[in-house]
């Protein structure tokens, strides 16, 4: 019998012009949690699709039980035991859990769909991941967090034995990552393997025995986690040393540059005040729920709060409508970075220039060639890492779309600039760029809004932070006396 229930050795797959794995391998033992990380492009991706039977490597061997198989398509893995659930789930909204679950391998017999057989072994599979949904809710009223565990179910309802599980917790809360250590520690105790992808790493260092690494579609090595410190795994990931991972410069903080006084929205949060200066990094923290994100679209004219007063540089403002926010100097760099701050099918200098078009105008023609070279300045100062600008957004890594956005503020006459969850979804190397231009941008005197949910973001990089619960602020507290543990206890604390 192999030590492994899955091995890969020599592994190459070629696109034309592209190697995107070169000569990888990989080892996997029966119950354990493994971790494969590296940065976006390093062939993770690709990896996964060649171990599910997508792409078929040009060179390579992959052995299920130290038996060597030859997988034709994805069939082929299914029936093996081997199942991904990917980032984003590949669900049928409009379906129930249970249609999802079993889709592609209905339960059926004499010719007719068993829905009652399938919506009871949905609920089993459901029940065993003690979720808080029905089987037969609609998929597309579920939460990410819901949609996730669906997917995990469908994985068990093929009887997989191995479960490849990609940036699960990149959309998550906290609280929802918890929730699947747990179902991740419960298939582990059940003899389930699973390759668990992530940016993250509290989820290794919480979940994984040992770690893989990538690095430009090469396999660099593989490791005991609790042998290997942050800053070799760190190295091993980005091929170079990142000395300061919160690059939070020291600056003199300035005057009030804005301030929020009793913003309220019934539903949502209430008597929310707080400010930030010129040149200072405010971090606006809290679990699932908190209000963060609906407090700053209210503050940006997304939404409209039902009572509160917002001043800029000491006098009043009003704020109807984004664009009332974009004149008086309030950035937002939203959360989700492809639906609401890029237009993905267009070019990168189209998307830059996009806030600032009438700029360009002249007799009532667009100057291209101005907007071209305003554009490509603006992505050369952010280091925006694409052949040019006219790649497609849709093409570039989480990182550099990141980077285009923020591209793409600077664009703009910027006095506030509010960040919400400005590292979800990229690589380590990425993250340490994104909060060196953020520190550039406090050291210019722009107030800077922070939101996260990942601690040692918050905790690396604000000089302050509001904490928030349940639609209110539960604290604050300045960089020398913030804990993680202090923040935690801000965060759950119940709303008087």
């Amino acid at each position: 019998m192999s030590d492994y229930v899955l091995e890969l050795k020599g592994i190459t797959k070629i696109f034309p012009g592209v190697k995107a794995l070169n000569n990888v391998q990989f080892q996997l033992k029966k119950g354990e949690v493994h971790a494969l990380m590296g940065e976006n492009g390093a062939g993770k991706s690709t990896f996964i699709k060649v171990i599910t039977g997508v792409h078929k490597a040009e060179e390579g061997e992959m052995f299920l039980n130290g038996q060597k198989v030859d997988f034709k398509g994805p069939r082929d893995a299914q029936a093996a035991g081997i199942a991904a659930v990917y980032q984003h789930p590949t669900s049928y909204p409009d379906l129930s859990a249970a249609e999802n679950i079993f889709m592609g391998h209905e339960i059926i017999k004499n010719g007719m769909i068993q829905w009652k057989k399938m919506n009871e072994e949905a609920t089993a599979l459901l029940s065993q991941l003690n979720a808080d949904f029905k089987s037969t809710d609609e998929m597309g009223a579920l939460s990410v967090a819901q949609q996730q565990m669906v997917e995990i179910a469908k994985a068990l309802s093929t009887n997989a034995r191995i479960i490849i599980l990609d940036e699960p917790t990149a959309a998550l809360t906290k609280n929802e990552s918890e929730e699947l250590y747990r179902i991740v520690d419960k298939l582990k105790e059940e003899g389930v393997s699973i390759i668990f992808i992530s940016h993250r790493f509290e989820d290794m260092y919480r979940l994984a025995t040992r770690v893989t690494v990538f690095r430009d579609s090469q396999y660099i090595g593989s490791y005991d986690v609790d042998k290997i410190t942050n800053a070799d795994l760190i190295k091993a990931m980005v091929g170079r040393e990142i000395k300061d991972l919160f690059p939070k410069p020291e600056v003199k903080i300035g005057g009030e540059m804005l301030k929020a006084e009793g913003f309220s929205r019934l539903g949502y949060f209430k008597n929310v005040s707080f400010a930030v200066h010129a040149g200072e990094i405010v971090g606006l923290t809290g679990l699932v729920g908190a209000g963060r994100t609906e407090v700053v679209e209210s503050i940006c004219g997304i939404t409209k709060p039902d009572e509160g007063k917002l001043y800029l540089e000491g006098r009043p403002v009003q704020i109807k409508k984004p664009a009332d926010a974009m004149k008086q100097g309030i950035i937002l760099l939203p959360e989700d970075r492809q639906k609401e701050g890029l237009i993905m099918s267009w070019g990168l200098g189209r998307n830059v220039t996009l806030p600032t078009m009438g700029k360009y105008a002249k007799s009532g023609f667009n100057d291209e060639k101005k907007e071209r070279e305003i554009s490509k300045q603006l992505l050369e100062e952010v280091d925006t890492k694409a052949v040019t600008i006219f790649d497609p957004a849709s093409s570039l890594s989480g990182g550099n779309q990141q980077k285009v956005v923020v591209a793409k503020a600077l664009g703009q006459e910027m006095k506030v600039v509010i960040m919400d969850e400005p590292t979800k979804g990229v690589d380590v190397g990425a993250k340490a760029e994104i909060y060196q231009i953020m520190g550039d941008l406090a050291s210019q005197g722009y107030a800077i809004i922070l939101i996260s949910s990942e601690m040692p973001e918050i905790l690396g990089m604000s000089d302050r932070i509001i904490v928030m619960c349940n639609g209110r602020v539960t604290g604050e507290l300045n960089r020398e006396e913030a804990t993680q543990e202090g923040i935690l206890e801000l965060a759950m604390e119940k709303s008087k």
